[in-house]
């Protein structure tokens, strides 16, 4: 039936700064900027994997009315919008380390899960991502490892 997910999108509250962040920051490309006046469609993708997009959506008509578009912002602030994306990389550590060094602001440090080595960042607007490096045989989730997360604080999600 389908064969493809080609776009997601995360809520952001202003386009320009998303640009600077997601392109300038992260190293995303730019793979559509456009004025429908009605909105601007905004995609960013990996470079090189354009079939993959990430819509840097503006909360607003005419997907929403101005009030809901003011709770979503609102939530958005607050990190409440749950999991925005995982970027995958070969090398966590120098990944994170290389974004630090951009300014990136991260919410976990590199670290040793089951799957493979993970960290957290916020954007600057409060939508949570996670950049992964998976594991070569990703090992068993053990109790010790259960109790850790649930001992992980939100923030450090």
């Amino acid at each position: 039936m389908f064969n493809a997910i080609t776009h997601s999108s995360v809520y952001v509250l202003d386009q320009d700064q998303a640009v600077d962040f997601y392109v300038g920051k992260l190293g995303l490309e730019i793979t559509a900027d456009v004025d429908l006046g009605f909105m601007r469609w905004l995609t960013v993708s990996v470079p090189g994997h354009p079939e993959r997009e990430i819509l840097l959506e503006k909360p607003g008509p005419p997907a929403m009315s101005e009030q809901t578009a003011a709770q979503v912002r609102d939530l958005v602030t607050k990190g409440a919008m749950g999991l925005g994306f995982i970027l995958r990389t070969d090398d966590c550590r120098r990944t994170y380390e290389e974004l630090r060094a951009r300014g990136v602001e991260f919410t976990q440090e590199p670290t040793e899960q089951p799957y493979g080595i993970d960290c957290g960042l916020r954007d600057p607007f409060g939508n949570h991502i996670r950049i992964g490096q998976p594991a070569a045989q990703p090992s068993e989730i053990t109790d010790e490892v259960r109790e850790r997360w649930l001992a992980e604080t939100p923030a450090d999600r």
